[in-house]
């Protein structure tokens, strides 16, 4: 079984006594209903799992499901046996955003405290938007992404006492010796390739067959793809074409969404897309970087809206694209191979799994810094470069960015396949690798 760390949030949830129901969000294929289903039976005597996508397109028991007492009869027709009391009874609502109104139940379900629940499904931001009545301080709403870098090192083997020894060097600014270095450095290239999908790890780890691992990448781009449009029948075409547009604009200089390109219709804006983004982020498949020009703490208060960067949220689906099977350009650190959109989007991905908004810095005459994010300590912003080449310390805006004492910046980082940890005045250059460490 992989092991997730969000597995140890939603033990600590259930296990806290919290009167509030957990919801899980995220992308599908990330593990939602596997893990959930995991520490659910490990921890009630009763486990009741409801999926509300299998039953909108079957009995539609619970389509019409409007009161508590009518919850309860559905499910006593599919589980009437193991509906027990709260302390031994979790009732897990998979997919529930298939039934929107079911949303607005979860706060009557609370109140009456019957039974311990626990829901999932994507696109929650959005369907949310849309319930009349969104039951807040009834839920506690958190995310779950693709395995990220650490996840994936302990599905190869590595174990917490590894793991801790990185996390206190790199706490401690000291770099790996050689031999461990390229160890670390040999699974970051497959973690490049194979990404975090819990189906391609899995057989990743049991097959290490690519050809295997690019099917089911494939096939679930294709799914995600055709799920986003589908919850937008007006705005179908669009989404889909923004979400194809995605690894051609990595592939840019500049790599932001270019708002005109989507439909190929000048004095198009921002604006007109904002639904579509809204539903590609909200649904987990994107993951979206805002540009600031001007940065202050909080980041947020800075952002702006008209230019906006977006990366697949799995670094194996844009490999599988770009590269198909042909593992070297990634294995061999081919030089004439240009790896900038495969690193920066692992390091969208891990920054966003530990919680980061993610930002990055656009300005006219002073150029672009790929990632900006909010330092709680400090109350500054940190900048991070990444690097996917050996001319790792050639920054220009970083620099100008870093010595600019409007900004108030303390500390900023260069990632890279670079071994050694050197500081030279507010810029540190770490390996690629640690950027798992940084946590929120």
């Amino acid at each position: 079984m992989l092991y997730r760390k969000i597995s140890i949030t939603i033990e600590d949830h259930l296990k806290s006594g919290s009167n509030k129901i957990l919801l899980v969000d995220g992308a599908r294929q990330v593990g939602k209903t596997y893990i959930i289903r995991h520490v659910g039976k490990r921890l009630f005597e009763n486990f009741i799992e409801v999926n509300m996508v299998e039953d909108s397109v079957g009995d539609r028991l619970f389509a019409e499901t409007k009161t508590v007492e009518d919850f309860y009869l559905q499910l006593s027709m599919i589980a009437g046996d193991k509906m027990g009391q709260k302390e031994n009874t979790l009732v897990f609502i998979d997919e529930i955003q298939a039934y929107p109104h079911l949303l607005t139940l979860l706060k009557f379900l609370q109140q009456d405290d019957k039974f311990t629940y626990i829901a999932s499904g994507s696109l929650l931001c959005v369907t949310l938007s849309q319930t009349t009545s969104i039951p807040m301080g009834s839920i506690r709403k958190i995310r779950m992404f693709p395995l990220d870098f650490e996840e994936f090192l302990y599905a190869n083997g590595m174990n917490e006492i590894v793991i801790s020894a990185m996390r206190k060097k790199f706490e401690r600014l000291e770099a790996l010796d050689e031999p461990m270095h390229n160890k670390i450095m040999d699974l970051f290239r497959k973690y490049l390739l194979v990404g975090g999908l819990p189906d391609a790890v899995n057989t990743y780890i049991a097959t290490k067959n690519i050809q295997s691992v690019r099917e089911i990448q494939s096939e679930i781009h294709d799914y995600y793809a055709a799920d986003a449009s589908k919850y937008d029948e007006d705005n179908k075409l669009k989404i889909r074409r923004i979400y194809d547009l995605i690894p051609s604009n990595m592939e840019n200089k500049k790599k932001r969404v270019v708002a005109q390109s989507i439909e190929n219709q000048k004095g198009r804006t921002f604006a007109d897309y904002a639904d579509e983004f809204e539903y590609l982020v909200s649904a987990g498949i994107a993951l979206d970087v805002q540009a600031i020009s001007n940065p202050s703490f909080p980041l947020i208060e800075s952002a702006g809206k008209n230019l906006l960067k977006l990366y697949l949220n799995d670094v194996g689906i844009l490999t599988g694209i770009l590269y198909g099977n042909n593992i070297r350009a990634i294995l061999d650190d081919e030089r004439s191979v240009n790896l900038g959109a495969v690193y920066e989007t692992v390091v969208a991905s891990e920054l966003a799994a530990h919680g980061h908004k993610l930002y990055y810095y656009d300005n006219r005459r002073n150029g672009e810094v790929d990632y900006l994010i909010d330092d709680y300590d400090s109350l500054s912003a940190v900048p991070i470069e990444v690097k996917s080449g050996r001319d790792y310390t050639i920054h220009s805006a970083l620099n100008k960015f870093t010595s600019n004492e409007d900004y108030h910046i303390q500390k900023a980082y260069v990632v890279s396949n670079e071994r050694t940890i050197t500081t030279k005045g507010k810029i540190t250059y770490i390996p690629i690798y640690y950027i798992m460490f940084f946590g929120k």
